[in-house]
């Protein structure tokens, strides 16, 4: 059984590093440093060095984390684009670091990903959970949280009460909150209790809202000033990329359809 163990071990920690490695070559391409056929030479005649160790193998795959230097000089290793979808779970904050001491999302991260400095793209609140994307992609994941592209999030919000058409009406035609921001208009409806997340209590109403601005903690206080008592708010989608069936605190890559959805809303 241990054998067995150390071998899906071993086969899990090869497919990661086909998954974010590159061939030296091409590092030391993208970093400047020469042509590919140029660094085949250089690490042919044993000039190129990864982490202080000496190495001669053309196919050799390197990771971010991984210190390469030439001649004896530090070159700088770019990070091949990574992105992970996170099921954040509540009790836990979408920064790569607290203040506070409380668990941040980098904290939950398996092991093998912590080491590859990710970031959260946008945030979703302490007490909210679901669909959150992390990167090291900083261009496409600034353009993904600016306004002007309209990326819609859908959320999934559990409530107390059972709302009226009323309450609707004030989410579609643009609401101004107590503190005086001026909101679009909200899509939102009522789902079927057969709708809610694996873990969402039995009891309560469960409503659809699609948002495309990103006001700070916009859903909790649009039901603070309609006077719903929110019980559970996750995040399900974000563009065209959906939680689906992803537990809480688990995370996975995105495939190259997902990825491509991204550059495409961009």
């Amino acid at each position: 059984m241990q054998k067995k163990k150390s071998s899906s071990i071993a086969q899990a920690s090869n497919a990661f590093t086909q998954l974010v490695s590159v061939r030296l070559n091409k590092a030391l391409a993208a970093a400047g440093v020469c042509s590919r056929r140029k660094a085949d030479e250089l690490i042919q005649n044993g000039f190129v060095a990864v982490n202080g160790v000496t190495r001669r193998e053309l196919g050799l795959r390197v990771l971010p984390s991984d210190k390469i230097s030439v001649h004896g000089k530090s070159v700088c290793s770019p990070q091949a684009p990574i992105w992970l979808l996170m099921n954040k779970p509540v009790q836990v904050v979408s920064t790569t670091h607290d203040p506070e001491g409380r668990r941040t999302v980098l904290d939950i991260l398996p092991p093998c990903w912590k080491k590859l400095r990710l970031f959260p793209v946008g945030r979703l609140d302490y007490f909210s959970e679901g669909l959150l994307l992390l990167t090291n992609d900083g261009y496409l994941a600034h353009n993904l949280l600016h306004p002007s592209y309209q990326i819609p999030k859908v959320y999934h919000l559990l409530v107390r009460e059972r709302p009226d058409e009323a309450i609707f009406q004030s989410m579609r035609a643009g609401m101004r909150l107590a503190e005086g921001e001026q909101l679009a208009s909200v899509n939102a409806r009522i789902l079927p209790s057969s709708a809610k997340l694996p873990h969402f209590p039995p009891y309560g109403t469960l409503i659809e809202i699609i948002l495309i601005q990103g006001v700070n903690r916009q859903i909790r206080r649009m039901c603070r000033d309609l006077k719903l008592t929110v019980l559970r708010l996750a995040r399900v989608a974000h563009g065209a990329i959906l939680l689906g069936d992803l537990p809480p605190g688990r995370v996975r890559m995105l495939n190259d359809e997902e990825i491509a959805s991204l550059l495409i809303a961009t």
